[in-house]
């Protein structure tokens, strides 16, 4: 431990002289992943030395032990054991858990893309009410939500919507919402009164910063193209949006919303590596256990989760086999309950 505290302590001393060099604050970007880095590490490190401390009381607690006599000395040194033993396991615990890949990306933010599925435009209509209900959900909870992209349909449907969530606890929140949500219900058009089933995507992807994936120039083809209203009208006469294409991965990202090429670049860049980065941490965890998988399915867009029933009022997610009604409500953001018994009953085990 003593070897790993000291490596630690010499990467820390390496970051701590790129912090004080002038030159790094013309570089912001830079400047951000030296510092969250050197915060990380010097948390890291502190939890370490916390722990080889305990360690060090438990020896010389073992020592003492050891060379005494007298019963009432054993009695409290013994009582001291028992509390050095309980302060050693927590710390363990508490390394543990900051090093769990799952933990690690639980206070991230979140890309969400959502898209209209089966049943042509009551799906986009489904989706849009997905968009609505995630939104003010993030707004109960102070999160800030911004629109990456969009593809909205004529009567107020969209065929895809690309947003990102900023707030505290975000990824932790709504981890559990990727895959098939499912709605049963009369669409609005149908005159003979016939319940419809229709479905959108969900996938809920923890935002990566250059500091979490590195791209290469190399491995990036970019496009521009003019964006375009509904039905394809052009609405813009210069190319402002954009489409990256990730050459190793085959992955296509594409940007239009913002004015300017610049900004749609930079949002598209955002929602590639965060892409990137739920594909590593997939691969991650596949490695580590195939529990996860047996508990909650593969998690990915294709795999139906939940059903929103209108005529019985009622939602059910098949994972947990558990239904909660007032539609209306959760539709309107009263996701609580559902987000709480979620995490409760689909955390990964140990």
């Amino acid at each position: 431990m003593a070897e790993k505290i000291n490596e630690a302590k010499k990467e820390l001393e390496e970051l701590a002289g790129q912090l004080q060099d002038p030159a790094i604050y013309n570089h912001p970007q830079k400047l951000k992943e030296v510092s969250q880095k050197y915060n990380q590490l010097k948390e890291s490190i502190k939890d370490f030395q916390d722990l080889s401390e305990i360690n060090k009381k438990i020896f010389e607690t073992q020592k003492l032990l050891s060379q005494e006599d007298n019963p009432e000395m054993i009695s409290l040194i013994e009582k001291e054991m028992v509390t050095l033993n309980k302060q050693k396991q927590e710390q363990e615990k508490k390394i543990k858990d900051k090093n769990n890949p799952e933990n690690a990306l639980g206070q991230k933010n979140v890309i969400m893309e959502i898209r209209a599925g089966t049943g042509g435009e009551e799906a986009a209509l489904f989706a849009a009410d997905l968009f609505r209900m995630y939104s003010r959900f993030g707004e109960k909870n102070n999160w800030t939500i911004n629109l990456i992209s969009s593809h909205p349909t004529d009567i107020g449907g969209f065929k895809e919507i690309v947003l990102s969530i900023k707030g505290q606890g975000v990824y932790s929140s709504l981890k559990n919402e990727s895959g098939v949500h499912r709605v049963q219900r009369i669409p609005d058009t149908e005159k003979s009164g016939r319940v419809h089933t229709s479905s959108a995507s969900v996938a809920v992807l923890p935002e990566a910063e250059s500091v979490d994936i590195k791209l290469e120039p190399t491995d990036l083809k970019i496009d521009t193209f003019r964006a375009s209203g509904h039905g394809g009208q052009n609405v813009q006469k210069n190319e402002t949006a954009i489409r990256i294409t990730h050459l190793p991965t085959g992955l296509i990202v594409s940007c239009q919303d913002e004015r300017s090429q610049k900004q749609n670049k930079e949002k598209a860049l955002v929602v590639l590596r965060s892409r990137l980065l739920a594909q590593k941490e997939e691969e991650k965890l596949k490695k580590i256990t195939n529990k996860r998988k047996s508990q909650i399915g593969s998690g990915d867009r294709s795999e139906k989760i939940r059903t929103y029933n209108f005529p019985q009022d009622r939602i059910t997610d098949h994972r947990i086999k558990k239904s909660w009604y007032g539609l209306e409500q959760i539709l309107e953001g009263e996701l609580e309950t559902i987000i709480n018994d979620l995490n409760k009953n689909l955390s990964p085990s140990d």
